[in-house]
């Protein structure tokens, strides 16, 4: 006799239709799985044959054989344990076929029978909703995860006989309509804030405009200074995630098996700051089973790298495509994997090994040393970096402002009001934020009066910029005029946006040349 059982496969973040197929027919007793799988699918015959055996069930000596459809798509993990075990006792005569045509499986079985929780339990209710299915069976310990994905209806099963038993009598089936409304009131409160920043006025400034236009920013300037506080504070003047923005960032940490039952998806915007240490793997995603990396964790958020020079080259490098693309494509024997990486650049460094220059009184590297360190930084990345900003000494008395600064709240009230023009603006167009315009949408949208020409020429031939930095300057520029709420961008806007590159000349320009 034949069944079949839809279940749902990661491939990268997103989740693909899987049909489980099973035969059982007369012939030599045996087991049988095919369909392009992994190691630990093909060791599902002996979790589910035990499974069964534990739960009760007791199966005639007949040949089985199971097919995992399409089977040009491998098949990863262990989320095909329950529904093979549902597909042999539908093909048994133990399931009614039927009301198994309209929902979608999944789930780890233990030798007893129970059931397990498995990553991407949300990518798994959301393919299951874009293929038509209504209704998901899930490990209970994913029903909160399920529950994200409006329109479905989540029912969490604990052990292989419970599934069974609300197979037999949907009235026993513990359904829970999803919404994701239930998960709205969860906490976006920060344990940090800028008020607590005492002085650096020119990096605060720095960040909001950063923020505003979503472009990267390198902090550069001697230890102690304060670049790593304000670096950790970006996420409290982001503006809150939106519905898809929280659903796309809870599919990443879901894969990573990065929720939990208390936090079922993620409520504020990320920040990840991984050690100078991390591999290129580790930064980029990988692995034999690849999985997103901190590039990809840092999606909708920011992506902090401290110490920056400290990193290896090679793994800095991995860094350049992304940032153009917002995505990362991984390739592996198995297929080619893309996963999200649509992240916020912050990075802050010393300018020299003792972390004083360029003040000579204070700093002792040889000009040798201050150039070998700065060139750690290569020049491609530093074109991808829109605003450098030098953070300088902190006063006693700036010190002692204590929480006298401006709040975030405040800072992003202007940010929000930034970011809404941008909407306006780009609808339709297939991007955000100002950092993201090309050539023509920057003639579009920059705009400049005959005396703002002229000034950006002069700023363009004292600082001996290169096309890539006219367009930053001229990008900025937008953003700086959008946080004032002007149509025009005028020769403040520019000035402001020329000296928010201006570092970069002044520590790499003897290295690279102006840019």
């Amino acid at each position: 006799m034949y069944s079949k059982v839809h279940s749902v496969g990661i491939t990268g973040v997103e989740g693909v239709p899987i049909l489980v197929e099973a035969d059982v027919s007369d012939g030599l007793p045996g087991f049988s799985m095919v369909g392009y799988l992994s190691s630990e699918v093909k060791e599902a015959q002996d979790r589910v044959r035990t499974a069964l055996k534990n739960s009760g069930f007791r199966l005639p000596a007949r040949k089985v054989t199971i097919n995992l459809s399409p089977a040009d798509i491998r098949k990863e993990g262990t989320a095909f344990d329950l529904p093979i075990a549902i597909a042999i006792l539908a093909a048994s005569g133990m399931v009614e076929p039927s009301v198994l045509l309209n929902c979608v499986i999944s789930g780890e079985l233990g030798l007893d029978g129970q059931i397990k929780p498995v990553r991407g339990a949300l990518s798994i209710t959301a393919a299951a909703k874009k293929d038509g299915k209504h209704r998901c069976f899930l490990p209970g310990e994913n029903v909160r995860e399920g529950l994200i994905i409006e329109g479905m209806e989540i029912i969490g099963v604990e052990s292989l006989k419970d599934l069974t038993d609300q197979l037999h009598s949907p009235k026993k089936q513990k359904t829970v309509c999803s919404s994701l409304n239930r998960f709205t009131g969860q906490s976006e409160n920060y344990d940090v804030d800028y008020s607590e920043v005492g002085g650096q006025l020119f990096l605060r400034r720095a960040t909001e405009v950063a923020v505003a236009g979503m472009h990267n920013i390198l902090y550069i300037g001697p230890a102690g200074t304060g670049k790593t506080m304000i670096a950790k504070r970006i996420p409290t003047i982001m503006p809150s995630l939106s519905v898809d923005e929280t659903i796309g960032i809870s599919k990443i940490y879901s894969v990573c098996g990065l929720l939990s039952q208390d936090t079922p998806m993620m409520a504020r915007r990320p920040f990840r700051s991984p050690h100078h240490t991390i591999s290129p793997q580790a930064l980029a995603g990988g692995g034999r089973i690849p999985k997103p990396g901190e590039i990809s964790l840092a999606s909708g958020g920011v992506l902090f790298l401290d110490e920056l020079p400290e990193f290896q080259k090679n793994t800095l490098e991995i860094l350049r495509q992304p940032l153009e693309e917002g995505k990362i494509t991984i390739s592996r024997m198995f297929g080619a994997y893309e996963f999200p990486a649509d992240f916020m650049l912050a990075a802050a460094m010393n300018p020299c090994p003792c972390g004083f220059y360029p003040d000579r009184t204070r700093c002792r590297c040889s000009e040798q040393q201050v150039r070998k360190y700065l060139s750690r930084i290569s020049k491609p990345l530093l074109d991808r970096i829109d605003i450098c900003a030098e953070s300088g000494a902190i006063t006693y008395e700036e010190l002692q402002e204590g929480r006298g600064g401006e709040s975030s709240a405040s800072i992003r009230k202007r940010v929000e009001a930034a970011r809404r023009i941008q909407k306006e603006r780009f609808e339709g167009r297939g991007i955000y934020f100002n950092s993201a315009m090309n050539k023509s949408q920057i003639e579009q949208f920059c705009i400049l009066g005959k005396r703002e020409r002229d000034f950006l020429k002069k700023i363009y031939d004292r600082l001996g910029l290169s096309a890539r930095g006219y367009e930053k300057i001229l990008k900025v520029s937008r953003t700086i005029a959008d946080l004032e709420q002007s149509d025009k961008i005028t020769k403040n806007h520019l000035s402001e946006a020329a000296g928010l590159r201006s570092m970069e000349g002044k520590y790499w320009g003897g290295i690279y040349g102006q840019s």
